[in-house]
C-alpha cells in the first residue's frame, strides 16, 4: 500500500490536470482562461477525495470548468487519471489545504462550490477545522461570485446539523435542505452523482444529508 501511494504521488507530478501547492498560485484570478484556455465558469469540489464529482459533473456540463481540491494525492491521482484516460479537459485537480483556498482563487473567481463528505471532525475542541465554521464559510463567500451558490453533502448527521446551526446563526438562507438525498430527490441527476464513500455509505443503510445555499 505504500508503494503504491508514492508511486501515484510520484505520477501525479506528471500529469498536466493537476497542480501541487505553490504552482497552483499562478492561476490565481484566471483559471477558466490559463488552466482551460477558455471563459467558462469555475466550480469547486472541496475535500474531492478521489474526485469522481468533479468529473462526473465536468461529463454533465462541458461548458463549464471544474477544480477538485484536495491534500491527500494519492486520492486526486484516482480522478486525475480517470479524467485522462477519458479525455475530459475541463476538469483539473489542486493539491491544497483547502483553508489556503484564497491564496489561489480570486474573490468573485468562483461560481459554485461543492463541498462532498468531508472530514466532519466530530471532536468539539476541533471545531476550527470543521469545513462549515464561519472562517471556513467566510472565505467560501469571497472566493464566490455574488449569490455563488454553494452545496454540502454529507453522511453525518451532526455535521450537517452543525453546518445548519452555523447558517442560521450568520442569517445565511437555505435554499434546499434534506436529510434523506435519495428520498427527497429522486433521479436527480446531479446529485445521484456518488463518490467511493457514498457508495460505502448506502450499503449501510446511512442516510445522505444536502443542503444547496447563497451567501
Amino acid at each position: 500500500m505504500a508503494k503504491r501511494k508514492l508511486q501515484r504521488f510520484a505520477e501525479i507530478g506528471t500529469f498536466d490536470n493537476v497542480k501541487q501547492l505553490e504552482e497552483g498560485k499562478e492561476f490565481k484570478g484566471n483559471w477558466s482562461k490559463n488552466f482551460f484556455k477558455n471563459d467558462n465558469p469555475l466550480i469547486l469540489e472541496l475535500a474531492c477525495g478521489k474526485g469522481e464529482y468533479s468529473v462526473n459533473l465536468a461529463k454533465k456540463f462541458p461548458d463549464k470548468n471544474f477544480v477538485g481540491i484536495d491534500y491527500k494525492g494519492n486520492r486526486l491521482w484516482v480522478g486525475a487519471k480517470m479524467a485522462i484516460d477519458e479525455g475530459i479537459q475541463n476538469v483539473g485537480f489542486l493539491r491544497i489545504q483547502i483553508q489556503n483556498i484564497l491564496d489561489y482563487f480570486a474573490e468573485g473567481e468562483v461560481e459554485e462550490i461543492w463541498l462532498t463528505f468531508p472530514d466532519p471532525q466530530a471532536q468539539s475542541p476541533l471545531e476550527r477545522k470543521r469545513l462549515t465554521n464561519p472562517m471556513f464559510l467566510g472565505k467560501y463567500k469571497t472566493a464566490l461570485q455574488e449569490k455563488g451558490i454553494m452545496h454540502l453533502k454529507t453522511d453525518n448527521d451532526g455535521f450537517f446539523e452543525y453546518t445548519l446551526e452555523k447558517l442560521a446563526e450568520l442569517k445565511i438562507p437555505t435554499m434546499q435542505q434534506t436529510t434523506n438525498v435519495y428520498r427527497d430527490f429522486p433521479g436527480d441527476e446531479i446529485l445521484s452523482i456518488k463518490t467511493h464513500y457514498e457508495r460505502i455509505y448506502l450499503k449501510k443503510d446511512k442516510n445522505i444529508n444536502y443542503v444547496k445555499f447563497a451567501f
